[in-house]
């Protein structure tokens, strides 16, 4: 497996944990029973916290590809079969 390709498949995974990750912990406005500030919704987040969504998306992801990276290099999962997905079927 090439570096580009690892690259690149870390790279989707990891935007797919994010938006797993970024509704986790999120409280409301409304909720957190702030004041709403003007001219925003009751459903506003009360408090961003980007920073540890970030973190913790890098550590799940690095898990998730670690585990998935191991089990292609060990051959453990065969991946021979994504291949046959995109042939077409044979005419006889």
């Amino acid at each position: 497996m090439s570096i580009t390709t690892v690259i690149a498949i870390y790279f989707v995974l990891w935007w797919v944990v994010l938006f797993a990750v970024l509704p986790w912990g999120i409280r409301s406005q409304h909720e957190s029973g702030e004041e709403i500030a003007p001219g925003t919704d009751p459903g506003a987040p009360a408090a961003h916290v980007i920073g540890r969504k970030l973190l913790w998306t890098t550590i799940y992801t690095s898990v998730i590809f670690a585990i998935l990276y191991v089990l292609y290099t060990q051959n453990l999962i065969p991946f021979d079969w994504l291949g046959a997905i995109s042939t077409p079927p044979r005419q006889q």
